[in-house]
């Protein structure tokens, strides 16, 4: 009773007001809320959740008292995709943001590529990163092309080390000879592997192809920008999805 009381005053210190503490003590006996708090008050590392909560049930708690990472204003996410290949060797990808910012600004895009491409590192994968849209280079016209085109530009000079195109549609993203004929020069134009979506539609559509029809397992989404390692499970997952997203989620805790 001790350790819920101090739980308590805890949580309605930092809700500033929002919360009552009868409605954290309600919300502390669901296991999102529960959950959070052990980690926010150090008695754990890290969370893993969702295999019983939505996606926003797992990310509210999160982004109440967890709360984003210093320099940066949102929570994303990406999933890392693997391949086996029939060499024995594995193809690796990295997709975001495909769960949580259902329509990103340019700025917000530029966080969701550093981030994304951040996350890839960790993964061994060296990311080549794509800003993706129905448009290569110009070729057509809209406010959503424009708007990538424009994060693009932002996230070169946020990362300079870091190989950045776009815009530029998926063939000309991982075709070298559709890449070089429509991006000639590019760094990434038919090598990319870290792929930015306009937005969740297109990112959750996208990765779920890979996955259903491409032979690529999905591991994620791995929730980027939060303080403290905290991931979410599709409600759909099986057990060896969570085996392997626990583990996930217990590296970045080292």
């Amino acid at each position: 009773y001790a350790e819920m009381d101090e739980m308590v005053a805890k949580m309605v210190e930092l809700r500033k007001g929002k919360m009552t503490p009868e409605q954290c003590k309600a919300n502390l006996l669901k296991g999102n809320y529960f959950g959070t708090m052990l980690v926010k008050m150090g008695k754990a590392d890290c969370l893993l959740g969702g295999a019983t909560y939505s996606t926003a049930d797992t990310v509210r708690p999160a982004l109440q008292l967890i709360k984003t990472k210093p320099g940066n204003s949102i929570v994303s996410s990406c999933f890392i995709m693997v391949r086996d290949n029939a060499d024995g060797s594995q193809e690796k990808l990295a997709m975001g943001d495909c769960a949580i910012n259902i329509h990103p600004t340019e700025d917000n895009l530029v966080e969701i590529a550093q981030e994304t491409a951040k996350c890839a590192q960790t993964f061994g994968i060296d990311p080549k990163v794509a800003f993706l849209s129905f448009s290569t280079k110009g070729s057509a016209k809209d406010d959503s092309v424009t708007m990538m085109a424009e994060a693009c530009a932002k996230a070169k000079e946020a990362m300079p080390d870091v190989p950045v195109d776009g815009e530029m549609q998926f063939d000309a993203a991982v075709s070298p000879t559709v890449g070089q004929l429509k991006f000639p020069g590019s760094p990434v134009a038919g090598y990319a592997n870290t792929f930015i979506f306009p937005d969740v539609t297109a990112g959750n559509i996208g990765y779920k192809i890979a996955a259903r029809l491409g032979g690529f397992a999905a591991y994620g989404p791995i929730l980027l920008g939060l303080n403290a390692p905290i991931n979410d499970l599709s409600r759909g997952c099986v057990a060896d999805e969570v085996y392997k997203m626990a583990i996930i989620t217990a590296s970045q805790a080292l």
